[in-house]
């Protein structure tokens, strides 16, 4: 779990009702968590990086894979679970070569979720 004034989780989906449904899941479970609606919206926050990222990968702008590709370039190296409607070996390749932990097609099955983020994405 994490410290004080960090975060377990950052879910990032730019669909409202996954963040919301995501977000309820983690928060009951008691995890803190937050939200962003795109990978603009993540890196643009200063504050503490969360220990984990659950991550939509089709996301306008930035794609998820876009998004760990530019943490990892710059040191940033949070666990990920990258969530997709349309998985493809091409997909599962790229999270993999970028140290991607989990790659599940959308919804996520809670359990997996819950066991992801509490193990501080381990």
């Amino acid at each position: 779990m994490a410290a004080a004034g960090e975060w377990a989780a950052a879910v990032i989906d730019d669909d409202a009702a996954v963040l919301d449904s995501l977000r309820f899941l983690l928060e009951v479970a008691g995890h803190r968590v937050k939200t962003y609606a795109s990978a603009a919206a993540f890196l643009a926050d200063e504050g503490p990086r969360p220990d984990c990222l659950v991550l939509d990968h089709h996301m306008p702008h930035m794609t998820g894979l876009e998004l760990v590709e530019r943490l990892r370039a710059e040191g940033t190296t949070p666990r990920v679970m990258l969530i997709t409607g349309s998985s493809s070996p091409a997909i599962r390749e790229r999270a993999a070569e970028l140290g991607v932990a989990k790659v599940l097609e959308k919804p996520p099955a809670e359990d997996d979720l819950l066991d992801f983020v509490a193990a501080g994405g381990r």
